[in-house]
């Protein structure tokens, strides 16, 4: 099978023009400065930052949320939503993005498999099977739906829960692709306007689950 590199990651290239993304904005709120009441505070009060940084662990401890796909060129490519299913993690496509110049595909995904054939992209599961172990997730799959090819996949969530990195490859990890994908605020979408799991007019109705963050 020949190996298409720049296939791997950029998985969200293939469908709907959308609105540009707008950037995304920092809510980290001010840390308090120390009150008078403390005794010899140290200058510049060193702890600060070690007390953000928890606050930031605490706050991302997993995957799950929403993420932001860009290329290599800067192009965002789509909005992901990940979520624990059954021990495992899971991300669908919740927003798309058109690359400038790039060719426009089908709305649905003609050439997947089982319960996903014919499915909408939007909301289509293009993640899967990850199996978290502390910040890494591996044993997973990504699906290119643009040929409905399944590659193997694994993540690393960073120390501050802000930045993942999706890898795809086939055969072993070093013959791969990795993108850095960026954290999108828990409300990037109001949690009533989140796709839900698209699934195909032919797929079993036992299979029309709810996923839950």
């Amino acid at each position: 099978m020949k190996l298409r590199l720049a296939a791997l990651i950029a998985i969200a290239m293939p469908v709907a023009i959308y609105a540009h993304l707008a950037a995304a904005q920092d809510n980290a709120a001010p840390l308090a400065k120390p009150t008078k009441a403390v005794v010899a505070p140290a200058p510049d009060s060193k702890p600060a930052p070690k007390q953000k940084k928890s606050a930031a662990l605490n706050q991302y401890k997993t995957a799950a949320g929403f993420w932001q796909q860009v290329d290599d060129d800067g192009n965002v490519g789509g909005w992901f939503y990940f979520v624990e299913k059954n021990g495992v993690y899971e991300g669908r496509i919740v927003k798309m993005f058109k690359k400038p110049g790039a060719p426009v595909y089908s709305n649905l995904c003609e050439k997947c498999e089982g319960d996903q054939k014919d499915a909408p992209m939007l909301g289509l599961t293009i993640v899967k099977g990850m199996k978290r172990d502390g910040h890494n997730y591996e044993e997973g799959h990504i699906l290119d739906p643009r040929d409905g090819s399944l590659y193997h996949a694994k993540m690393e969530l960073s120390p501050d829960g802000k930045d993942l990195s999706v890898r795809g490859y086939l055969g072993i990890p070093l013959l791969g692709k990795t993108q850095v994908w960026k954290r999108l605020p828990d409300d990037a979408i109001a949690a009533a306007d989140v796709p839900p799991e698209s699934l195909g007019p032919e797929a079993k109705p036992a299979a029309q689950t709810t996923s839950s963050q």
